[in-house]
């Protein structure tokens, strides 16, 4: 079963979310319009943006996906 968390900000506004439990243990990272902004994977321990470039090795943390305000 697909899991969904809000990420928001200091104002309690949405500004992105994340999806977990796929069959892959990835994870789907969205901005604050519901586009892709990248993914994770826990079987590689990457993150990639959404055009697929590598944004981190050795972290699944999609919290680099999502830019601070």
């Amino acid at each position: 079963m697909l899991k969904k968390e809000f990420i928001r900000d200091g104002n309690r506004r949405i500004i992105g979310s994340v999806t977990t439990e796929y069959s892959d243990t990835s994870a789907v990272v969205r901005d604050q319009g519901n586009r892709i902004a990248g993914r994770t994977s826990d079987r590689f321990h990457t993150t990639r943006d959404s055009s697929g470039k590598l944004v981190s090795i050795n972290s699944t943390d999609p919290g680099l996906l999502i830019r601070k305000k």
